[in-house]
């Protein structure tokens, strides 16, 4: 009788092992699903915006290259017409941009075979048409007005014209096909993932009701053993009274436990992290359990048990813990990033040169301990755009300057500003330890870090400054030489328009 009631206890307890950890293991898939999805949704977010910028590039270009000829066209023709140079020489200054930013269109489509059909025929009208131009222009520099004006109508400059027009309007009409279709798909990619993170939520409230299913049964296995030991000889009872008081302790971690699960469960993350921080709780005195079952009774006490208590429990536990704070600070940083998309720009008349002033008010602590120069240089130029966003991208540039120093050079930070043909440049400047060239753009992509890994951060900060400046219809880049310093420009419009909104 005593070694059936033994048998079973410790089938008992294995199982309950062994079930457990089948459940933490499935709710840790789950967790590492939804992580993969949230990864891969911000990985095609990420390329859809690359995707976008790259139409609004080569739609920019193809305005560009349509001005630069039209201009050239209105040109020769003032030149025909009055034999004024000042025309003739407008002309070749727009006749000499147009290689260019023919080569950019060239660059920008050459993944595409219709852009690239449409930019061959587009280059022998342009021929045509600048020989033509050319012959034009010779004779009335020659004097020849008259035979000039009669090879201007006998050309077919008109039709010419018309044909680069409508080679441009097919161009553009390309460009705003494929962003129709990478809308579509960026639309069923967040599908996906809701797909995903829902079933990855069903599987971890399954697993959760299974695992309370099984500690209730456990529970009640346990008390049955207790009733049947108190049955044997009294030689036992002071061994069976031990052992009772230590499962009793047991039951109650375990009714706690599970109170926790059914009372404080508020989403399928919080519920995986207090159920092991409940299950790390309950390993001492399992532990203790086998230890004094080892010396009292050690017959009953199997290896499997053993390992169970002291080793395959505390290291998955350690384990499920590590992954499940790690997946808390990532989607915190996804949640942190959705909600500054959600937040409205409100445009305001700044000086950003008072921003920055201010923000060195609020960390003048810091640059002092980190023994930090911070140079304003005024005048800045002042600009219409939202005061929230500037001043978080501009605290987040000056805080990483003053963070990443070169080891043994005392830190020196300048904010500059300038304008440029209706736009602002802000430049933030610094003597740290630099970025690996390699590393210019990726520095940017969520998640992503450069060099050695030993301040503290998630690395979202840049990735934060990037989406503001898109939403400020801006752009943000880096220039760097390792061991040498870093300079961050932040390129916005003078005034902030709806239009300049970027995806």
């Amino acid at each position: 009788m005593l070694a059936t009631i033994r048998n079973r206890f410790v089938v008992s307890q294995g199982r309950f092992g062994r079930v457990i950890l089948s459940f933490m293991l499935v709710g840790f898939l789950a967790l590492i699903a939804a992580g993969i999805a949230a990864a891969w949704a911000t990985a095609r977010n990420q390329d859809h915006g690359g995707a976008v910028v790259h139409t609004y590039e080569v739609e920019l270009s193809i305005a560009t290259a349509r001005r630069l000829i039209e201009q050239a066209e209105a040109s020769r023709r003032g030149y025909l017409l009055t034999a004024n140079r000042e025309y003739r020489d407008a002309y070749r200054r727009w006749a000499a941009e147009m290689p260019g930013a023919i080569g950019r269109l060239g660059r920008l489509t050459q993944d595409n075979p219709n852009q690239r059909a449409n930019l061959a025929a587009l280059r022998r009208a342009l021929d045509m048409l600048f020989a033509a131009r050319t012959q034009s222009i010779a004779m009335v520099d020659r004097g020849r007005m008259t035979e000039a004006m009669i090879l201007f109508y006998q050309e077919a400059s008109v039709r010419r014209m018309t044909a680069i027009r409508s080679t441009f309007d097919r161009m553009a009409a390309e460009e705003r096909r494929l962003l129709a279709t990478r809308d579509e798909a960026q639309r069923q990619s967040l599908q996906a993932f809701y797909v995903i993170l829902a079933v990855a939520g069903v599987l971890l409230v399954l697993v959760m009701i299974a695992s309370l299913l099984t500690v209730m049964r456990y529970t009640r296995d346990l008390a049955r053993s207790r009733d049947d030991l108190r049955r044997f000889n009294e030689q036992l009872e002071e061994t069976v009274a031990e052992r009772t008081a230590d499962l009793s302790r047991a039951n109650e971690e375990i009714q706690r436990f599970a109170y926790i699960v059914s009372h404080d469960l508020r989403s399928p993350l919080v519920n995986v992290m207090g159920f092991t921080a409940e299950l790390s709780a309950a390993t001492t005195p399992l532990a203790e359990l086998v230890d004094r079952a080892e010396t009292e009774c050690p017959a009953i006490v199997t290896e499997e048990a053993r390992l169970a208590a002291r080793e395959d429990l505390p290291e998955a536990i350690g384990f499920i813990r590590t992954s499940t704070q790690k997946m808390d600070r990532l989607i915190n940083a996804i949640l942190k990033l959705s909600r500054e998309g959600r937040r409205v720009i409100t445009p305001e008349r700044i000086d950003p040169a008072a921003v920055a002033e201010t923000i060195e008010a609020s960390i003048r602590h810091v640059l002092d301990d980190r023994g930090v120069t911070l140079t304003i240089r005024r005048p800045m130029p002042t600009l219409t755009t939202d005061r929230v966003a500037i001043e978080q991208i501009l605290s987040n540039l000056i805080e990483n300057a003053s963070k990443y120093l070169q080891p043994g050079r005392p830190g020196q930070i300048t904010v500059s500003g300038e304008e440029r043909r209706g736009r602002v440049l802000l430049s933030v400047a610094d003597n740290g330890r630099g970025i690996d060239p390699r590393d210019h753009q990726r520095i940017f992509d969520l998640f992503r870090r450069s060099g050695q890994q030993d301040q503290p951060g998630e690395g979202i900060g840049l990735a934060h400054v990037r989406a503001l400046a898109y939403r400020l219809g801006g752009t943000i880049e880096v220039e760097s030489t390792l061991r040498e310093g870093s300079t961050f420009r932040l390129n916005l419009p003078k005034t902030f328009e709806a239009q300049d909104i970027k995806p």
